[in-house]
């Protein structure tokens, strides 16, 4: 930061400033040692406006405004100027001076989160920057999922900590209903751990909650003395019923255009800070919750903040590519340098000569496959694996064994001795080439299909082509195990197996089950189990040639997922 001494006229409290919408404040305290002695410490202040906005220092720059109005005039003060256009470092700056002098209210500290969330901070740095743990921040943040009216009386200190607390889990509905309560001196407002069975307790479940007909409830409902409210007797039954209605709300919101609809697990609340708004044309998602008092809330067009990000970064490299598209110049043609005219002229003729000699061009390519030298780069893959349950898979499956097996026999590398050790240096492309010369096509074709499939690239398309073109059947060598069903974790992809394993009814049925639930009715038909029908041969459209996906999802599970091998044995 560069320290100068500004003219007050030219500073103004900063929008980055915590309190920045406050009433001035009270400066009794500070005044008389700055009219004494004049502002000793630096205000922080950035440029805005053509002017300099005071990130740090608002009681002294109130202050510094009353000696004026007394005096006429002020000595210019002295001030920490930040660069300008990083908000987030300026309300970081903001709230640390704040938290220096005066710890600020809840309210106050999940306001300030906010707007860092907005420009770009994550949980685990906010945490870092104010020296608070990651829930601490988190339990800021849920202050966001209470109704203004509650915030407004926590702000005043008519709720206490613990009823806020718990108020951050209700739904809108028990928020408002408890409000209702709140503002009715009449009536018993529960709070602390009252509040806590009041939302949680039993299984209580109002029939203004169904999003099914009630004519489909075949079951007893219970009402009060005075006939206001009614409530469901049979809980298993509801949920059956509302199940099912969920299930055809997510069909009828994705058949409505919508990218993705989110059915969370039951009790699990939507995060509104976690996530960003983005319309349905720019691929917002629903996200559907369902209460543990069967209300459901649906949440329309937005994205994690993830999510939004790399859409953000998709569409900005969309529009370069536009851009240079429509900008793009012919590049500058290049002239030989004469001391490659011997050279390339000795390419040339034996090039031609090639073409006349398919078979030794062939053996040409594969000694090249297998000592790459010159224009060729020939390598394996490297069968890279996110983590160590995936690494243990592959090892133990049966085309894995088989394949290994074929890399050890002396067959596959021609021109390789054990004595020297060629290999492990890598072989000489002329001595692969003649031995080559001296095998029989047979030989050779075997040879060349062996370095082609060591060199096939995992996750490419040709894998898909050569897969299909050879009709290939992953059931002969693959069975599902614990890596496979572990992996799976977007509910929506996992109920499209769950449908197409045991049938649309029982996915519809289960659809805002817990993942661990869904997963063990798929084994279990698989197996045979628990009184399932066992389904034989299945296999997932991931493991089919031609690829077959579950929607969106399950095309980019791929690449959102960035655990490593080191990451697994770290958790571990």
């Amino acid at each position: 930061m560069e320290l100068q001494h500004i003219e007050l006229s030219k500073l103004k409290i900063s929008r980055c400033n915590m309190r920045y919408r406050d009433p001035e404040p009270d400066i009794a305290d500070i005044l008389p040692s700055i009219r004494a002695k004049g502002v000793l410490q630096p205000l922080i202040v950035r440029p805005e406006d053509g002017k300099f906005g005071v990130v740090a220092g608002r009681r002294r720059y109130f202050s510094l405004r009353a000696v004026k109005a007394e005096c006429g005039e002020v000595a210019p003060p002295p001030c920490a100027i930040m660069e300008e256009g990083d908000d987030a470092e300026a309300i970081e700056a903001s709230l640390l001076e704040n938290l220096a002098r005066r710890d600020p209210d809840p309210m106050r500290e999940y306001e300030t989160f906010v707007r860092l969330i907005k420009e770009g901070r994550t949980v685990d740095g906010i945490a870092a920057t104010f020296g608070m743990t990651t829930t601490q921040v988190r339990q800021r943040l849920a202050l966001g999922n209470l109704l203004p009216k509650i915030r407004d009386a926590y702000r005043a200190e008519d709720i206490d900590d613990e009823t806020v607390r718990h108020l951050t889990l209700a739904s809108v509905a028990q928020q408002r209903k408890w409000l209702r309560l709140f503002n009715d001196p009449h009536q018993h407002c529960p709070r602390g751990h009252q509040l806590k069975q009041w939302l949680f307790g039993g299984q209580q479940i109002s029939t203004t909650h169904a999003l099914f007909k009630l004519a489909d409830y075949t079951g007893q409902t219970i009402e009060d003395l005075f006939g206001e409210d009614s409530y469901f007797a049979d809980a298993d039954l509801f949920w059956a019923l509302q199940n099912r209605a969920i299930a055809a709300k997510r069909d009828a919101l994705l058949k409505a255009g919508w990218t993705d609809v989110d059915v969370m697990e039951i009790g699990q609340r939507f995060a509104q800070y976690e996530h960003v708004k983005v319309p349905k044309k720019k691929g917002g998602k629903v996200f559907v919750a369902v209460g543990h008092d069967g209300a459901v809330e649906i949440f329309d067009g937005w994205l994690s903040q993830k999510e939004a990000k790399r859409l953000a970064k998709q569409e900005e490299r969309e529009a370069k590519g536009a851009a240079k598209k429509s900008s793009g110049t012919a590049k500058p043609a290049m002239t030989q340098a004469l001391a490659n005219y011997v050279d390339l002229h000795r390419h040339a003729v034996v090039r031609l000569a090639l073409l006349a000699h398919p078979g030794t061009a062939f053996r040409l390519i594969v000694a090249h496959m297998i000592a790459p030298s010159g224009n060729w780069s020939v390598k394996p893959d490297p069968q890279t694996a996110r983590n160590l349950a995936i690494r243990e898979s592959l090892t133990a499956s049966a085309a894995q064994k088989a394949f290994d097996a074929e890399e050890q026999a002396p067959q596959s590398w021609p021109g390789w001795s054990e004595d020297t050790d060629e290999l492990s240096r890598g072989p000489d492309t002329a001595n692969v080439f003649a031995a080559l010369l001296s095998k029989s096509d047979a030989e050779v074709m075997r040879i060349a299909a062996f370095h082609m499939a060591r060199s096939l690239a995992a996750g490419s398309d040709v894998v898909d082509a050569a897969g299909a073109h050879l009709s290939v059947d992953a059931r002969a060598h693959w069975q599902p195990d614990a890596a496979f069903f572990d992996l799976i974790r977007d509910r929506a992809t996992l109920n499209a197996i769950l449908a197409e394993v045991a049938g649309d009814t029982v996915a519809r049925a289960n659809v805002a089950e817990k993942a661990k639930t869904q997963k063990q009715i798929v084994r279990d038909c698989l197996a045979g189990a628990n009184g399932r029908v066992k389904v034989e041969g299945w296999l997932p459209g991931w493991l089919e040639f031609p690829f077959r996906g579950y929607g969106d999802q399950a095309l980019t599970a791929r690449a959102d997922d960035g655990e490593t091998e080191d990451d697994h044995r770290a958790a571990a």
